[in-house]
């Protein structure tokens, strides 16, 4: 769903243009600073979906790939978004054997189908296909089917003789659920964006307020603040992803896909009317701001008074130090928030992109070592923009001082506890989530509708634009 890996961008409940997260491909309209580095941070969302598991009974079987006549030594074509290109550059530095045509492409980004045209052009030529991609999650759901029915699907099944099973292993729990169907892994997984909580811990600290660890404990906190300190805000709800924060954490079954054609969307269930419920008391109270975080002007106005913030891995430098400029050694990461009567933490994923081989490549293994090294290796991953969804490059990536020194706490416990705990219910689909979400319920949040009062409309918008894709949709 979505772009692809980094923050993403959208727009506001005001109407207004956004600058979106590390996700690629946004629109400008924060400080040009802060639109630079959160170009960058976009990158890093570009879609931040997770995947149900959709294997089947009548999976094909590995022996159902077959791979082009493969020519050893053979130049491979790259296609990478701006913000991956770097680190492509770095391999063929360090790989001067391998021959490689970079191109430069969107990535993904902002729901691009480019590359899906491009390869049912190349499908229906014979030729032309990119060896390796950078791409979003919506891109796998395609790229695993074929795209005519003499085709094979273009990404090939990376479990099939090419990405050692110990690899696929060392990836942090259900990061590689987008990548998976039909019981293959058709892509490696470049980042993630889990959900933390984030606090300023100056301004705790000064009002003596303890970090919630429960949701309940978040919501009586924000109403404190809220008597207690006017104008200060502990979330918001009022960007294109900020349901995938919320929502996804609390196990809301607005995307779930039951089968491969099936997708399930009930927002009746407890676990959305609870979370809605949750939002709306503090909404009212003024806690929660139905104003995105990325809106034009928020920054400005509001930046400073953020206590609290429910959102991606990302946040911390693309949020509060880039945009928001909040001084070093004043924002902190708390583990994600669970309901008392929950003995297990679950939470959301804002971003993360993927990269994916061919099937029609004739250069197979210098192509899986491209995408090998790019998602493991700690000579790449360490200074990367967001967090690595490979489990020992995230280390390296939480070693690096550049992606720590800035914060008062040490994010590594929260970080490396959310990066296991995305709920792989949230699944990912051929469409975006972003989309209903910003056209049905961010309007009717800034006219004052309560969020409980959208759900209907919102599952409903849902329900059609599964339909208009070919899902079959079960609504309880």
């Amino acid at each position: 769903m979505r772009s692809s890996g980094s923050p993403r961008a959208g727009s506001s409940t005001d109407g207004s243009s956004v600058i979106g997260s590390p996700t690629a491909g946004r629109r400008r309209t924060v400080l040009r600073t802060a639109a630079a580095a959160l170009s960058l941070a976009a990158a890093a969302v570009l879609t931040g979906c997770a995947s149900a598991d959709t294997s089947t009974d009548s999976s094909p079987s590995a022996a159902a790939f077959e791979p082009a006549t493969q020519k050893e030594g053979s130049q491979i074509t790259v296609w990478a978004d701006s913000t991956r290109l770097p680190s492509v550059e770095a391999y063929q530095k360090a790989h001067p054997d391998v021959r490689m045509n970079i191109v430069t492409y969107d990535g993904g980004a902002d729901g691009s189908t480019y590359l899906q045209s491009k390869v049912q052009l190349f499908d229906r030529t014979g030729s032309g296909w990119p060896d390796v991609v950078f791409g979003s999650p919506t891109d796998v759901t395609w790229a695993s089917e074929p795209t005519t029915p003499d085709a094979q699907p273009f990404a090939a099944p990376l479990d099939s003789d090419l990405v050692p099973q110990s690899t696929l292993d060392g990836f942090a729990k259900g990061s590689l659920a987008p990548c998976e169907f039909n019981g293959h892994t058709y892509c490696l997984r470049n980042d993630i964006a889990q959900v933390v909580l984030w606090y300023n811990k100056d301004l705790m600290d000064k009002w003596g307020y303890d970090v919630p660890a429960t949701w309940e404990q978040y919501a009586a906190l924000g109403k404190r603040v809220a008597k207690d300190h006017p104008g200060y805000l502990v979330g918001s709800v009022g960007d294109t992803n900020s349901h995938e924060s919320y929502l996804w954490a609390g196990q809301c079954p607005a995307f779930e896909l039951t089968k491969p054609d099936t997708l399930r969307t009930d927002l009746r269930d407890p676990n959305c009317t609870r979370m809605a419920s949750l939002l709306d008391g503090l909404i009212d109270a003024k806690a929660v701001t139905t104003k995105g975080f990325f809106s034009q002007g928020f920054a400005k106005d509001s930046g400073g008074k953020v206590l609290m913030a429910y959102g991606p891995s990302w946040y911390g430098q693309y949020l509060f130090k880039t945009a928001f400029k909040t001084p070093a050694k004043q924002i902190a990461a708390a583990a994600p928030l669970k309901w008392d009567d929950e003995t297990t933490t679950a939470t959301g994923n804002v971003g993360g992109g993927v990269w994916m081989v061919s099937s029609h490549s004739s250069n197979l293994k210098a192509s899986t070592d491209l995408v090998t090294w790019l998602t493991t290796s700690n000579e790449n991953q360490a200074s990367a923009p967001t967090y690595p969804a490979y489990t020992k490059a995230a280390e390296a990536w939480l070693a690096n001082p550049a992606n720590s020194d800035y914060f008062a706490n040490d994010i590594s416990k929260p970080f490396k506890e959310a990066a296991g705990q995305v709920w792989t219910g949230w699944s990912n689909t051929r469409f975006s989530d972003a989309t209903a979400w910003s056209s049905v319920v961010l309007p009717a949040l800034t006219a004052g509708k309560s969020l409980t009062s959208t759900l209907e409309a919102w599952q409903k918008e849902i329900s059609n634009e599964a339909k208009a894709e070919g899902y079959q949709v079960v609504n309880e």
